[in-house]
């Protein structure tokens, strides 16, 4: 730690440093003891229907033991491409427990982007949807070898048989057919779980705090995707630190967050409610107030944690206004700027001080910064530099430390920090500094009690709803369009949906090209290049084409005149 921990004297009276020696374990070992405490408690509930400790225990053993069946050994990565279902909780734990790595696949991923992390994380396994593997897999699969084995379940899987036949009858439920795959052992997930075909019984494997936990993929502090690599020390230490700093009690939580599961903060959350014995209520639709509202009226949690836009979706559900809050404890908000507007919106309805700011990134495990659990919390500020973290500030241009009060890249050290990115050591290398700190990208000002509030971003990333949108990645792929010459992607303040960003591209033709139709018909033909090119948050809401892109003297492309 630097000496300049100057924001210790505003943490919660009788926080310290934590014991390094508790994060020399793995995240299997760390969670045997909640698995025999509360082995009749509620694991997590899902639309009406409940698993506990002991089956949840005995589900990911089973699915362990599969893979080992199969020939998968310690090391080897696990894509899981599920929204937030049972099913998820039951593989990633699995998948830990056979000493394999998790990577989470977003279900969002057209079928080039789901390939390109496959190939690039040298997956084995993918556990996927029926839907996605009808309507994405099965085309990309034979261009998979590495690939040997998938598992698919289904949104409806864990529901009761009529609930399930008329949810698929009504379309409320996706559905596709699992067929065989030539070269690949194809199961269905309740064939892995429920049948007896696989032990219930404990696995013998040998797994240590060096042992990588997780394959995640981002864009970093540059655009590309790439598989930030996070060992079970990581994930243990970040998750113990979290629960210290917030008091949090084991068996005394419920738990509701429509963070999804295959992003870092999903697991994270996931992680501390596994640790704890908590019940968690998993929520498949986060686009569902209607539901959301439904299930915290019903199961009244403790905590809640969501992204800023999903706060304010909520907040225009009237539903959501009428609610009884008393037993809600804390609301944390991670992943995109909250205005602060809204931030009071939302304590005038659960309670004021409720609501908790916080900070990290998929290459910390995730969080590096929270605002008190006890003490005050600053709206709009991202809080204090979390235990055995250190943290400073330094000028993007001179790679100076800057004082207080003048902004600064954020710049992080402490047990949480990633091993590196996967096979790309130039990356960790621009990314982790000689010293162990990671360069976020984030700029930040820290105020006299420590208080750290975002005020830039050094990339050209874009939030759209919590999701970063890296405009290389996106400007590459669409270049691939015959119509486009150059193209620049920036983002814009979404008036619907404060926090948010909307994307815009600007472009310019390629000589001589024509469509009939003229500009509007070139517009959406571009659009739809780009629908099944790209995620549905990273099209492009709009595209304005120019005879001309403003170039800054050294050729590039001036996105700073095209923001204004």
């Amino acid at each position: 730690m630097t000496e300049g921990t100057f924001w210790k004297s505003s943490w919660d009276e009788g926080m310290a440093d934590l014991d390094p020696e508790l994060f020399e374990t793995s995240y299997v070992d760390v969670t045997r003891q909640s698995f025999r405490d509360f082995a009749g408690s509620p694991a997590f509930t899902f639309l009406g229907v409940e698993a506990s400790y002991a089956e949840l225990d005995a589900y990911a053993n089973r699915f362990a033991h599969m893979l080992l069946a199969n020939g998968m050994q310690k090391g080897d990565v696990v894509g899981i491409n599920l929204p937030n279902i049972p099913e998820y909780i039951i593989a990633w734990l699995g998948t830990f427990r056979a000493g394999c790595v998790v990577s989470g696949v977003s279900p969002l991923l057209s079928a080039e982007e789901m390939e390109y992390q496959l190939k690039d994380s040298n997956a084995r396994v993918l556990v996927t949807l029926d839907a996605i593997f009808a309507a994405r897999f099965k085309g990309i699969a034979a261009r998979l070898p590495d690939l040997r084995l998938v598992v698919a379940g289904s949104v409806g899987g864990f529901l009761p048989g009529i609930k399930r036949f008329f949810g698929k009858l009504l379309g409320k439920i996706p559905k596709g057919a699992v067929t065989p795959l030539e070269g690949k052992v194809v199961y269905p997930f309740k064939e892995v779980i429920r049948t007896g075909r696989f032990p219930a019984d404990e696995l013998d494997v040998e797994i240590g705090p060096d042992d990588l936990a997780y394959l995640q993929y981002t864009g970093g502090t540059t655009g590309a995707p790439k598989g930030a690599m996070l060992s079970h020390r990581n994930i243990v230490s970040d998750a113990l630190i979290v629960q210290r700093w917030l008091d949090w009690e084991r068996g005394r939580g419920v738990a509701l967050s429509a963070f999804p599961l295959f992003h870092v903060a999903g697991l994270a959350f996931c992680e501390g409610c596994v640790m704890l014995g908590w019940k968690q209520i998993l929520i498949p639709n986060p686009r569902d107030t209607d539901h959301i509202c439904a299930e915290l009226a019903k199961h009244r949690p403790t905590v809640l944690a969501n992204v800023p836009s999903l706060y304010q979706i909520l907040l225009t559900n009237p539903k959501f206004k009428t609610l009884d809050h008393s037993n809600l404890q804390i609301c944390i908000s991670a992943a995109s700027p909250f205005p602060e507007q809204s931030q009071r919106e939302l304590e005038a309805i659960v309670g004021e001080g409720k609501l908790l700011e916080t900070y990290g990134m998929t290459e910390t495990s995730p969080l590096t910064t929270m605002n008190p659990s006890r003490g005050p919390k600053k709206l709009g500020s991202i809080g204090l530099p979390l235990l055995n973290t250190d943290i400073k500030l330094l000028d993007p241009t001179t790679g100076e430390e800057v004082p207080v009060g003048q902004p600064g890249e954020i710049c992080a050290r402490g047990p949480q920090i990633m091993v590196g990115y996967y096979n790309r050591p130039e990356e960790t290398r621009e990314a982790i500094d000689a010293e162990g700190y990671i360069h976020t990208g984030d700029v930040a000002v820290f105020d006299e009690a420590g208080y750290l509030r975002i005020v830039d971003r050094t990339k050209d990333m874009i939030i759209v709803g919590g999701f970063k949108v890296f405009s290389k990645k996106v400007e590459e792929i669409l270049a691939e369009h015959p119509a486009v010459e150059m193209i620049a992607l920036i983002g814009e303040k979404n008036p619907d949906r404060p926090g948010s960003e909307i994307v815009k591209a600007f472009m310019t033709l390629a000589p001589g090209f024509e469509l009939e139709g003229g500009r509007e018909a070139i517009e959406e033909s571009i659009l739809a290049f780009a629908r099944q090119k790209l995620a549905p948050y990273e099209v492009p809401k709009s595209i304005e084409i120019r005879d001309e892109l403003p170039l800054t003297p050294i050729g590039k492309i001036d996105k700073k005149k095209l923001r204004k």
